[in-house]
């Protein structure tokens, strides 16, 4: 198992003596007599916890604590201080100042490492929780059949697109699986699962990081493309549609082939703030592909 990582500020080389005698077997240790260069060192190694004395010339304790804290980079680094000083008000100054927990000097083995272990202990629990967060924004904006966005995420990405568009138009591609219902009867529901996966990774790879691929429902998607205007995007749906005009899928010893109708708008972001009327424009344009024949891609401005 991994040893957490332990960063000891302390100028007095006693203090760091006997720590290092306590602490090292437990611990991967590393130290500054120094107040100067923590920052630089807490950035470099990235200890899981800090030890840091009060008492310090050049900066004190209490005003390192609030440069560690200001800092992105270690904010997150759990402080103790360790201190002669036990008074009430340095104590509460210790905690204003971010501190999470404090030591008294002359160190008590059994105390020491029991708040050593206890605050490490809390932070992998903050951090799990952290990752768990994540992991549940993660699959709230997931489609869990294809692994791409879904229709919620495409709805509130687009807002956050037309905020910070500047009022540059945003194109919009709406792609509709065609005869997908005869995939599922012909294949059953498996085979239709697995021409949806082969569609969105082909889309996904197709795109790259031109735009936001999502699965807006069913066999349709919408694909987001802030840095085309709607002929570039006209463009590169007729690519698309090429490509996946050539595309094999197999399943059970069976090679299918499809094709798919896109309808390209553009969102009007000078006057249109929402996605909407953009994408009820990408709509009438696939409609119009789904009643002319399929396979191909229609525009509508």
């Amino acid at each position: 198992m991994k040893k957490d990582t332990i960063l000891i500020v302390d100028d007095m080389d006693t203090n760091l003596r006997i720590l290092k005698e306590l602490l090292g077997d437990e611990y991967n240790l590393i130290s500054s007599i120094s107040s100067v260069n923590v920052l630089d060192m807490a950035i470099e190694y990235e200890p899981d916890l800090i030890l840091l004395d009060i008492m310090m010339p050049h900066c004190n304790g209490y005003e390192l604590c609030k440069i560690l804290k200001s800092n992105p980079k270690t904010k997150d680094i759990p402080v103790i201080f360790i201190t002669v000083r036990t008074d009430e008000d340095s104590i509460e100054k210790a905690y204003s100042v971010g501190g999470i927990d404090f030591i008294s000097k002359p160190f008590k083995p059994k105390e020491l490492m029991m708040r050593i272990s206890t605050q490490l202990k809390l932070k992998r629990v903050i951090e799990d929780l952290e990752k768990s967060k994540e992991q549940l924004r993660n699959l709230a904006s997931l489609d869990s059949l294809t692994g791409l966005y879904n229709r919620r995420y495409c709805m509130n990405v687009s807002q956050d697109m037309i905020e910070a568009s500047k009022d540059k138009n945003i194109s919009v591609m709406m792609l509709d699986i065609d005869e997908f219902k005869s995939i599922n009867d012909t294949y059953g529901h498996l085979g239709g699962d697995k021409v949806l996966i082969e569609i969105s990774n082909k889309i996904k790879d197709f795109m790259q990081d031109l735009g936001v691929v999502c699965r807006y429902g069913g066999e349709e998607f919408v694909i987001l493309l802030p840095k085309l205007d709607i002929n570039e995007a006209y463009l590169l749906a007729k690519k698309l549609n090429e490509n996946i005009a050539n595309l094999k899928i197999e399943f059970e010893g069976n090679d299918i082939y499809l094709t798919v109708s896109i309808g390209v708008a553009d969102i009007k972001t000078k006057y249109e703030k929402t996605i909407e009327q953009a994408l009820h424009r990408a709509d009438n344009a696939l409609y119009r592909v789904k009643n002319s024949g399929k396979n191909s891609v229609e525009i509508e401005v």
